[in-house]
């Protein structure tokens, strides 16, 4: 059995020094999760997020109501 970690990045806006949080998407084909994490503190907790809730994050966000 093998084991994927998470490939975090960062969107290209950040690079302003501002609060930033870093996702992996990586995961979401494959485990349903989109793993999502604080820039500035790469060691601390992870907030785990459905596929699913993920992308009516990003829709909604990006001003598309589901």
């Amino acid at each position: 059995m093998t084991t994927e970690s998470p490939c975090w990045s960062k969107s290209s806006y950040s690079n302003n020094g501002g609060n930033c949080i870093e996702v992996a998407t990586n995961l979401a084909a494959t485990h349903d999760t989109v793993p999502v994490r604080d820039s500035k503190n790469t060691d601390g907790a992870v907030l785990n997020f459905t596929t699913g809730t993920w992308s009516s994050f990003i829709e909604y966000a990006a001003g598309q109501r589901v």
